[in-house]
């Protein structure tokens, strides 16, 4: 009755098609973590649509979406981002849209804080989006933020705001910039009554919904290794956005969760500081972002590109144990001669293989990288029907990922658009 959509590896590998495609069979679609740092693109017949704090599920006129408690809500991003998605024509979209009323408000506040706090990192700064999630968690693990049921219902909410305001500026030196927080508490008064409109207990509406046995789509947030637990800590984002963080973020019951599925791109990106084992520095990273198009949704930033590593992947997996994988941009690859993977990691020190993904940032980015080379097949792969259209050395590619990961690849992504994803 459930299904949950994750990331395999650092973000960016394409969930919002995927789950794009999935909405149109499912009543509700809903998220379970993060916030406006995330970015999904969907393209339909040549117009991108561009997802940050909502779901995607709203291109279909049908599903119902849902913000679930565990993301953290920017209240400005949500009505500009609604007014856009119907500014291109998608219909309807207010009366299938709900927020959880448990929702913790990402302030402008919170990033504020957050480009302080980078800018005082220096060259050691975490590259996180500036958007102010981490500030938003942590005030909220604090028990000093702001939910969206206090914003409806306690008119002395602006008190918090000025709290937090003057622990910042204790704690950070004083300077938050061009930050008022008079200004903005007076810009979600004014956003109050249209809340209302939004607003739901997702409990009882998840509960209810579970009991008539709607199909439910989880649309994951970021991915496996950017998990604050089980990521490259601390290069990682402030929340869970593994299956456990969905269990968290979401009243679902685990019983009728029925398949767990992986969204891996042919190839690594990454965006922000971090360890990264088989990044390019040259020609192949240039050749990958440029057909790739390899920039961040929410940031604007150009990704780091590399080689796949399948070792991260195979890590991913015992982290999320996913039922089956879909495989995104194969069509990248389409013009390189050889393809290189990454199979294991070796010691730096002593040269032994290495057995279990490094724990240790440091030691991840010290790493040597034993890989594989595939022959590439330098044919067009975008415009195939069927699976089977694909040229031998692309599925046999596409074989490899699988036995190596021990599951099953049941989407390969050649291009873009909807009808890109090839069912296998």
């Amino acid at each position: 009755m459930a299904t949950i959509v994750l990331g395999v590896q650092w973000g960016d590998e394409g969930k919002g098609k995927l789950c794009d495609v999935l909405s149109s069979e499912v009543q509700i679609c809903a998220r379970a973590t993060g916030g406006r740092n995330c970015g999904h693109t969907v393209v339909i017949k040549g117009a991108s649509y561009d997802f940050h704090m909502l779901p995607s599920g709203l291109l279909h006129p049908s599903t119902v979406n849902l913000i679930g408690p565990g993301v953290v809500l920017h209240v400005p991003t949500f009505f500009s981002e609604l007014a856009t998605t119907e500014g291109k024509g998608i219909e309807n979209c207010q009366p299938r849209l709900k927020v959880s009323t448990r929702c913790a408000l990402n302030l402008d506040l919170h990033a504020a804080a957050d480009r302080l706090r980078e800018g005082q990192l220096g060259k050691k700064n975490i590259g996180t989006t500036g958007k102010g999630i981490g500030p938003a968690y942590s005030s909220k693990a604090e028990r000093s933020t702001v939910l969206l049921a206090d914003l409806l219902d306690d008119d002395e909410f602006g008190d918090r705001i000025r709290a937090m305001e003057r622990d910042y500026k204790l704690r950070y030196g004083g300077d938050l910039g061009k930050y008022d927080v008079e200004v903005e508490i007076k810009e979600l008064e004014n956003f109050r009554e249209r809340l209302r409109l939004f607003a739901v207990d997702e409990v009882e509406f998840l509960e209810e919904a579970q009991q008539q046995g709607k199909k439910i789509l989880i649309e994951g947030a970021q991915s496996a290794l950017l998990d604050n637990t089980y990521g490259t800590w601390p290069f990682v984002t402030s929340t869970s956005t593994t299956f456990g963080g969905v269990m968290a973020g979401l009243n679902l019951n685990y019983r009728k969760v029925d398949s767990v599925i992986g969204v891996l791109k042919a190839y690594t990106t990454r965006v922000g500081s971090g360890p990264f084992p088989t990044e390019d520095f040259g020609e192949i990273s240039d050749k990958l972002q440029e057909i790739g198009h390899e920039f961040g949704v929410t940031t604007g930033r150009r990704r780091r590109c590399g080689w796949l590593d399948l070792v991260s992947c195979k890590y991913s997996q015992s982290v999320n144990h996913y039922d089956v994988l879909n495989l995104t941009k194969l069509d990248v690859l389409d013009t390189f001669e050889e393809i290189r993977v990454a199979v294991a990691y070796t010691h730096p020190d002593t040269g032994d293989v290495i057995d279990a993904f490094p724990a240790s940032a440091k030691l991840l980015s010290r790493v040597q990288v034993v890989y594989k080379s595939i022959k590439g097949w330098n044919t067009k792969t975008t415009g195939a029907k069927t699976y089977d259209d694909l040229p031998q050395e692309a599925k046999d590619y596409v074989s490899f990922i699988e036995d190596f990961l021990g599951v099953h690849i049941k989407w390969v992504g050649c291009g873009p658009n909807r009808e890109d994803i090839l069912t296998r």
